[in-house]
């Protein structure tokens, strides 16, 4: 099989023969130990997202990141590093069958288990929220799969989103809503009690994703959604771009935009939120000496 694949949501890269399971596997561990391993483990300690005695819920849309997040749980599982059960989840948003027989074949080779369900949300995006089909369509997929993770008794739920993920979340927050915040590598789901929403790809950088997917051969769907399909543009990719473009002057521009947000200096800072409460730094300006 060769050809050109979507690597997550309509960026088409081209991929390689698929290589056998058990190199695809090993690799992860030798060819991508520094890059993808052991950030991967990097991020699960730093910030605790994964304790013994998880049952943990990956989301697996069929895109690059879930299928490297499903494999590198496999892994975690099988080597016996901790004591926790791996449940894998698609919510069907309303694929068509071509799109689901080529996800669940993809599962089938690299052995993810996946359970499926149906979820009907782009049908119900489509007559909603044509204006801003992204934003909606992430926010009813989390639901759905935290509803179905909870029903089978998962106290977390993973999902792929990585480095750049990070970055770019930042980034559209200053440029587009006016205000400083970014993606969080954990954070406790409101609507859902006593779950989590973990983030394990936080240190992973695209581009290593992408050359892990194109060398072993597996064909990533894109997310086949006819509704985003009809919208000329989009906010995160021009992010993207402009990223992209500030590296050509500025190569570290990555790492100081994720940093920042580890790097706040509240001294310097005109207002802020807390707990739902507005803050203005006059509020503490008579304090200072």
């Amino acid at each position: 099989m060769s050809g050109i694949a979507g690597n997550g949501c309509d960026i088409l890269v081209p991929f390689n023969e698929r290589k056998p399971l058990e190199e695809i596997e090993r690799s992860i561990t030798t060819t991508y130990r520094t890059k993808i391993w052991s950030k991967f483990l990097r991020a699960i300690k730093e910030y605790k997202l994964v304790e013994d005695g998880d049952k943990i819920a990956v989301g697996v849309s069929g895109g690059k990141d879930s299928m490297l997040l499903a494999k590198l749980f496999q892994l975690l599982k099988r080597n016996g590093q901790m004591d926790i059960e791996v449940e894998f989840l698609l919510a069907d948003p309303g694929y068509h069958p071509d799109i689901k027989k080529l996800m669940i074949d993809n599962c089938q080779y690299l052995q993810i288990p996946i359970k499926v369900f149906d979820s009907g949300i782009f049908e119900v995006v489509d007559r909603i929220a044509k204006d801003y089909p992204c934003y909606m369509c992430a926010r009813m997929r989390r639901g759905a799969l935290y509803s179905r993770a909870k029903e089978l008794g998962c106290n977390k739920l993973a999902l792929g989103h990585h480095y750049n993920d990070v970055i770019e979340t930042t980034m559209l927050n200053i440029l587009y809503s006016g205000n400083f915040k970014t993606m969080l590598p954990k954070l406790k789901a409101a609507n859902f009690e006593n779950m989590e929403l973990i983030r394990p790809l936080y240190f992973v950088e695209e581009d290593h994703i992408e050359k892990f997917t194109q060398n072993s051969g597996i064909w990533p769907l894109n997310c086949a959604c006819m509704v985003a399909a009809k919208k000329i543009g989009n906010k995160r990719y021009e992010i993207k771009q402009m990223i992209k473009d500030f590296k050509t002057k500025f190569p570290d521009v990555e790492k100081s935009i994720f940093k920042s947000a580890q790097n706040v200096n509240m001294d310097s800072i005109l207002g802020w939120q807390k707990d739902g409460k507005n803050y203005s730094f006059l509020d503490f300006y008579d304090e200072e000496e």
